[in-house]
C-alpha cells in the first residue's frame, strides 16, 4: 500500500507542476464536493480514507479532488470515465444503452467508473486478494472525483455536442462554450460576487443550506435501493433533466448569457454541489462501515 501511495504522491506532484490549476468544477467544484463530504464521513471511514490519502494530501481529501483531470494525460484510457452521452433532446438516460466509450465499449462512462470504483474499495481491510491487486488509493481520488463529475449536469449531455463542449457562447463578454460554463464560469461569478472569491466560504454557505434549507431533502440524496454501496443511476438521470430544464434551455450557438442564466442556474449549480458532497459522504460511509 506504502508503495502506491508513492506512486500517487508522485503522479500528484508531477501533473500540478506541469498543468495549470483550472478554476470551477475543474478545482473549486471538487473541492466543494470533497469538503462537504470529508466533513460527513463516519469514524471507520475518516480512518479508511486518512489511510489510503497519498501524504501530499495532510489528511485533506479535498485537496486532491482534482487529481483525475490532471491524471488523464497520463492514464489516457480514463478519459471516457468522466461523463456519460445520451441521445440528442430525449432528455433521458438509459445505464445500458448510454454507458460507454467512442468505441462502443460498455460500462465506460462515469457511472460505469463510479460502480467499479466503488466495487474496488469495498476490498479495504478485507481478506480479499483484489486488495492487494488494487491501487485503494487511486480508486478513492477516482471515486471521489467522478462522484463530482455525475453531479455537474452537462457531464451527462448530448452526444452531438460532446455535452454542450462544441456550443460556443459568451459569458458575459468573455467567449467560451456552454460546458465551460457550469464547469466554471458560474461558480467564479458566484464567488467574485458573494464570497470575496473565496471558495471556502462558498463550502461554508452550502454546509449551511444544508443544514437548513435542504436538511428535509438529505436523507433522500444519501438513500441507494437495495443492498448497493452507490447509485449512480439516479445521479445521472438527475443530472440529464437538469441539462435540459436548465443547462441548454433557451442557448443557442452564439448566445450571450448573462445575470437572467446567472440568477436562475446558480442555485442549480449550489445543490448539486451539495448533493454531490453528501452522497460522496453516504457512499464512503457505506463501503467502510
Amino acid at each position: 500500500m506504502e508503495y502506491y501511495k508513492l506512486n500517487v504522491f508522485l503522479a500528484i506532484a508531477a501533473f500540478l507542476f506541469l498543468f495549470p490549476v483550472v478554476h470551477g468544477w475543474g478545482l473549486d467544484g471538487h473541492y466543494t464536493v470533497c469538503k462537504i463530504a470529508q466533513s460527513r464521513l463516519s469514524q471507520a471511514a475518516a480512518d479508511a480514507v486518512e489511510k489510503l490519502l497519498p501524504e501530499s494530501a495532510n489528511g485533506d481529501l479535498a485537496s486532491v479532488c482534482i487529481w483525475a483531470d490532471h491524471v488523464k494525460f497520463r492514464y489516457r484510457w480514463s478519459s471516457a470515465l468522466h461523463y456519460i452521452d445520451t441521445p440528442d433532446n430525449l432528455c433521458t438516460y438509459q445505464y445500458n444503452r448510454d454507458c460507454k466509450d467512442e468505441n462502443e465499449v460498455p460500462d465506460r462512462c462515469v457511472a460505469g467508473a463510479i460502480n467499479n470504483y466503488t466495487d474496488q474499495l469495498l476490498s479495504y481491510n478485507s481478506a480479499n486478494e483484489n486488495a492487494i491487486t488494487y491501487n485503494l488509493t487511486e480508486s478513492l481520488l477516482f471515486l471521489s472525483h467522478f462522484m463530482g463529475d455525475i453531479h455537474q449536469p452537462l457531464h451527462v449531455g448530448f452526444t452531438s455536442d460532446r455535452g454542450a463542449n462544441t456550443i460556443d457562447v459568451h459569458w458575459y463578454t468573455r467567449k467560451t462554450v456552454l460546458h465551460h460554463v457550469w464547469d466554471s464560469n458560474i461558480i467564479e461569478t458566484a464567488e467574485e460576487r458573494y464570497d470575496d472569491s473565496n471558495v471556502d466560504e462558498l463550502v461554508d454557505a452550502l454546509q449551511k443550506n444544508i443544514s437548513t434549507g435542504w436538511a428535509d431533502q438529505v436523507k433522500s440524496w444519501e438513500s441507494c435501493s437495495g443492498n448497493k454501496k452507490a447509485c449512480p443511476d439516479i445521479y445521472a438521470t438527475e443530472g440529464i433533466k437538469a441539462a435540459c430544464a436548465w443547462a441548454y434551455k433557451g442557448v443557442s450557438e452564439g448566445s450571450t448569457l448573462e445575470d437572467d442564466y446567472f440568477l436562475t442556474r446558480f442555485p442549480i449549480v449550489q445543490q448539486r454541489l451539495a448533493q454531490g458532497g453528501v452522497r460522496l459522504a453516504a457512499t464512503l460511509n457505506r463501503i467502510f462501515t
